[in-house]
């Protein structure tokens, strides 16, 4: 399930699926094979007693006595959870609960947040801001940002890409090692954002430098048809999100209104002299905007369009604008020449830099930035709840893109994939053991294992993110493996004539080593993720931290909840055959 994801977890996890699916056969393979034609060459002459024993085996042989003693300690605690069936499930019941209780403080978000040691910061200067104007607000930030302990280059642009404008810019901020620095990144972020907010005429926000949208990663998108109602209410949004703790950086696609000449014509007078809104458009179009009349192209093959309209000083006085004049035919059919006056009227206005559509209708997008630790999913909750007491008129609505969108589908298919994931081992051990009651003492380690999880979780600060769930998944195949050992020895020794408290015990008792020594290895081999050793490594350490909590939880709930579970559940199945009237053969 892992392997065959939707969307853009798909996309990440493809190969890590992939990878432990075919490593687990090969195990397998090896397991059946190689593993024991090497047991059988291999001798070892201290387990056969010959000659002088050395240091290791003593040392061994004085562990596997302590062991033993554990075991036969651990055979009392099943026959007391037997004989105490109703206190064993109510505690491991207790236990679930209280995760459950427990996880809404988590919080969530799309990845983890670490140290990355890099960051960019995206600029928007004044609407009529020209290239040399951009580059002096891009000094000002480089100066700010040099001053930065800690801060090893920058990288500024103006006008990149294909939708960039010369007002707009970012800059590229590459972190030393955390080693030779003494701040964090989020403390740099913070001392940053402070001294941009002091450089007048830019709107300066700071995103992740490899973010996949390129954006902050909250965007609220308020959508309707009226702009002057849109604007009222991204205004009351906007004042909502900045008092929302954690929520920094609060910015709406409105918020830089820029002057705007309007020519409205007088419909009435401009068909009385035979001219209509059309024509006024197509005349006044190419003198002020321009029109592409060629193409010139250079020694190198390059083309440039050669566009023909009025010079500045016409194009910007409205004055001379209103003496241009339109060509017309009277009513005699003459052609006479009409001044624009005379048939329209210059009106000064303010108008949004920008108009936004989703979904050929208008928008208003409202963005934001989490800090302080604020997981990105609290913030979108609390602004979800805030949005909703606005009371928003009919038509229009508000709903959340980029990383927030992304963060909520990736949790779907996950949680999909996990479901369907139980629904296999559901069906792979009901073949196995040809009973379908018997597997559910099996999965009751399934849930057990969210104890760890979410404890794990929680005193470690991680949120629940794309990494703590794909541990999640791992934990599903992994902990069934406990009670597996144990419910199919027990079967085992029943078959062999001995009564169910005997076997479970006795089961117990023998597969008390393979259950402890596989959860070990399986710990061991994740601390050194779990510990987030070395650059980067924070973005990992959540699904082994994960995995590790489940396993540990899911292994003592195990060993003593399972046993007694199964004992219910092997009395309501002859409870059933009884009632059901089947025989002793079925």
């Amino acid at each position: 399930p892992v392997a065959f994801m939707k969307g853009i977890v798909g996309k990440f996890f493809y190969q890590f699926g992939i990878t432990v699916t075919f490593a687990v056969l090969v195990s397998l393979l090896v397991s059946f094979t190689l593993d024991p034609m090497l047991s059988s060459r291999w001798a070892d002459p201290d387990m056969e007693g010959r000659g002088r024993r050395n240091l290791l085996f003593r040392w061994l042989e004085r562990f596997n006595r302590e062991f033993d003693r554990v075991a036969e300690r651990y055979r009392r605690i099943i026959g007391w959870s037997l004989d105490h069936r109703k206190t064993v499930l109510f505690t491991g019941l207790g236990s679930f609960v209280a995760a459950l209780f427990l996880a809404p403080y988590l919080g969530s978000s799309f990845m983890p947040t670490y140290d990355r040691a890099e960051f960019q910061v995206n600029f928007s200067a004044a609407p009529d801001a020209g290239l040399e104007e951009s580059r002096g607000r891009m000094e000002q930030i480089l100066g700010v940002l040099h001053d930065l302990q800690g801060v090893e280059l920058t990288y500024g642009t103006i006008g990149a890409g294909e939708t960039g404008t010369v007002r707009e810019g970012s800059v590229y901020v590459k972190l030393k090692d955390r080693k030779d620095r003494r701040d964090t990144q989020e403390e740099l972020e913070a001392r940053a954002r402070g001294s941009l907010s002091r450089i007048a005429g830019i709107i300066p926000s700071i995103i992740m430098a490899d973010s996949m949208h390129g954006q902050k990663p909250i965007n609220l998108n308020l959508r309707g048809d009226d702009l002057e109602v849109l604007q009222t209410y991204s205004e009351r949004l906007k004042k909502m999100m900045a008092q929302i703790p954690g929520v920094v950086d609060v910015s709406s696609s409105l918020d830089q209104e820029k002057p705007e000449l309007r020519l409205k014509v007088d419909r009435a007078r401009a068909v009385h002299v035979g001219l209509s809104t059309a024509q006024v458009v197509s005349t006044l179009g190419p003198l002020v905007g321009g029109k592409v009349v060629t193409t010139y192209e250079d020694h190198d093959g390059d083309a440039y369009d050669v566009r023909v309209r009025l010079t500045e000083a016409n194009r910007q006085d409205p004055t001379r604008i209103e003496r241009l004049t339109l060509l017309s035919r009277g009513s005699d059919g003459k052609r006479v020449l009409v001044p624009v006056a005379d048939v329209a009227r210059m009106q000064l206005d303010i108008s949004p830099a920008k108009i936004e559509r989703l979904d050929l209708r208008r928008q208003v997008v409202l963005s934001g930035n989490t800090a302080g630790g604020v997981a990105l999913g609290d913030a979108i909750e609390a602004i979800r709840e805030g949005a909703a007491t606005l009371g928003l008129p009919p038509g229009y609505g508000v709903s959340f893109s980029g990383e927030a969108e992304d963060m909520a589908e990736t949790f779907r298919y996950i949680f999909e994939a996990l479901a369907l994931a139980v629904v296999f081992i559901y069906l792979i051990l009901a073949a196995q053991f040809e009973s379908f009651i018997d597997p559910l003492a099996i999965m009751l380690s399934l849930p057990l294992s969210l104890v760890g999880v979410v404890a794990v979780l929680y005193f470690t600060g991680d949120t629940l993110n794309i990494m703590s769930l794909i541990g999640l998944i791992m934990l599903m195949g992994l902990v069934t493996k406990n009670a597996i050992l144990l419910v199919d020895y027990s079967k085992v020794l029943r078959a062999d004539g001995l009564d169910r408290r005997s076997a479970l015990i006795e089961a117990g008792r023998t597969r008390l080593r393979p259950i402890v020594m596989t959860t070990l290895a399986m710990i061991f081999g994740m601390l050194p993720l779990a510990l987030a050793l070395g650059p980067g490594a924070e973005m990992r350490a959540p699904m082994a931290r994960a995995v590790i909590g489940g396993l540990v939880t899911s292994t003592m709930l195990t060993l003593v909840v399972v046993p007694v579970v199964y004992t219910l559940l092997d009395d309501f199945a002859q409870v059933l055959t009884r009632r059901l009237g089947f025989g002793k053969g079925h």
